[in-house]
């Protein structure tokens, strides 16, 4: 099955936004990044302003995240995209390789989508 314009778009956000955490760029974030969103990790969930400074700090550097499968659902103004990656990530100055099946939800506003959760899932099989 084909995706729409609009799913293709908002895949197109997902793999941008992996690039951008791997290059810190903290202001494509920051506008990504809505004011009230979570991130789920392996170790805990916090809001935007954490993320942030998690990223720009280097506590966690999303170094590359190789995605696998990818497929987008979109309902009304919000779109749910589950995704199987590989990610390599420097964490607490440790390189890392995980499995992850990581969940992004997204909400439109005002023609713009802005990340709402971001949450990390570990495989326990290898990718």
């Amino acid at each position: 099955m084909q995706n729409t314009p609009l799913e293709q778009a908002v895949i197109a956000l997902s793999k941008d936004k992996w690039v951008w955490m791997a290059e810190r760029k903290m202001n494509m974030l920051d506008a990504l990044f809505h004011e009230k969103s979570v991130f789920v990790h392996m170790g805990g969930s916090w809001g935007k302003e954490r993320e942030m400074e998690i990223i720009k700090s280097g506590v966690i550097h999303y170094k590359q995240a190789d995605i696998h499968e990818v497929s987008v659902n979109v309902i009304d103004n919000t779109a749910v995209l589950p995704n199987r990656i590989t990610l390599l990530a420097v964490v607490g100055g440790n390189e890392v390789i995980n499995p992850f099946m990581v969940t992004e939800v997204y909400i439109q506003q005002n023609s713009t989508w802005n990340l709402a959760s971001l949450s990390f899932t570990k495989l326990l099989t290898p990718q």
